[in-house]
């Protein structure tokens, strides 16, 4: 659900303001016979956390550094507030920007590094102190202005690159991998620290990620990008749960790959043949019949049937053999073959009631219709 905040309740000092709107149309970029940018088309709502997701190569950097104003389109236009911005050098775009490698002046103390930007601006020195400890109130650093950035945590380093992007309140963040340089637990505890101060200042987003956990639990929508082009654009749930081909779902995520000859339609539901027994999948798709078709499941919706509630709703079971057993911590994982011969991977969440699986062991699985894609 995207996280929607009425004004009417916030105080009167509240530091929220709103955030600018972003459009890109028919937006290209080519250096040479080479396309880095192919024609991408969207528009960022105000407010808005915006995530532009894709493998390296995808296009996604490039697209941020056209926005920033650090590269010029070959075609198509950029509109900040339904302005076009393609002409106006990145200083009068008034973005605030934050890099992965955090880009901090390694001579300036946090103080005069987050104060940089106000200094570039004129703003008087009494009120860029006033700023500056405001930023490091908002970033949780209040007390560390006389510190250089050698004595800081990579952690820290990155809430002073954050804190030096909106300290002149800017209504546009462009983030390019801001989390990459840290280890798991800090990137994941950041992640909402950054939603956080997302919802705090109410300023628009848009983050560059190619890690796919960053992307769902932090955006409000997800740009997926491959090959310089946009693959689809949702909500991180309808990403999730409904990719719109076979891209999206392997790169989002984990999923299962079946190969399935469509036999028939039954109430709007596809039912096809699939590793020797009958399986249908719900899907606004109306393949014809005969045709070969993919369908795909994620790992953490297969039930061992001994192991399953009653789903209350239609399900589709097939028979398998453990081919693999891997304890995980919170989860076992499972590779399993299929009486067809195709491989699936099962996640069961560990518990001491929970029966493990031995290698070797037939076992029947099980899994909703509406869990069960056509891609």
């Amino acid at each position: 659900m995207e996280r929607v905040i009425d004004p009417s309740v916030l105080p009167q000092d509240d530091r929220r303001i709103r955030g600018a709107s972003v459009s890109l149309s028919n937006l290209g970029k080519s250096y040479g016979s080479v396309t880095a940018v192919a024609g991408v088309s969207l528009d960022t709502r105000s407010g808005e956390f915006l995530t532009l997701l894709g493998p390296s190569g995808s296009g996604k950097s490039t697209t941020l550094m056209m926005i920033a104003g650090f590269e010029t389109p070959t075609v198509g236009d950029i509109a900040i507030d339904g302005a076009s911005v393609v002409a106006m050098p990145p200083y009068r775009r008034n973005i605030g920007m934050v890099f992965q490698n955090y880009a901090l002046f390694p001579h300036l103390t946090v103080a005069e590094n987050i104060g940089f930007p106000l200094k570039q601006r004129g703003v008087p020195k009494a009120e860029r102190a006033r700023l500056v400890s405001e930023a490091l109130e908002l970033v949780h650093l209040p007390g560390y202005g006389d510190r250089y950035p050698r004595q800081l945590s990579g952690g820290q380093q990155q809430r002073v690159a954050v804190a030096r992007a909106i300290v002149f309140k800017p209504r546009l963040l462009l983030l390019d991998e801001p989390l990459g340089a840290l280890d798991k637990q800090l990137r994941e505890n950041l992640q909402l620290e950054m939603r956080r101060l997302h919802a705090e200042l109410g300023i628009t987003f848009i983050l560059v990620t190619h890690d796919q956990d960053e992307a769902l639990t932090m955006s409000d929508r997800i740009v997926v990008m491959n090959e310089g082009a946009v693959a689809q654009i949702g909500r991180p749930e309808d990403i999730y749960e409904r990719p719109c081909n076979r891209f999206v779902a392997a790169f989002i995520g984990q999923s299962n790959f079946l190969p399935a000859v469509v036999c028939g339609l039954e109430n709007g539901v596809v039912v096809a043949k699939c590793e020797g027994v009958t399986v249908r999948a719900a899907t606004s798709l109306r393949p014809a019949i005969g045709a070969e078709v993919t369908l795909t499941i994620r790992p953490e919706r297969l039930r061992f049937v001994d192991e399953f509630a009653e789903f209350g709703c239609p399900v589709n079971r097939m028979s398998v053999i453990v081919s693999e057993a891997v304890f995980a911590g919170e989860r076992c994982r499972y590779l399993l073959k299929a009486d067809g011969g195709a491989s699936m991977v099962l996640k069961e969440a560990t518990s001491a009631e929970v029966r493990r699986r031995a290698v070797g062991e037939r076992a029947e699985i099980v899994w909703a219709v509406a869990d069960t894609i056509l891609v």
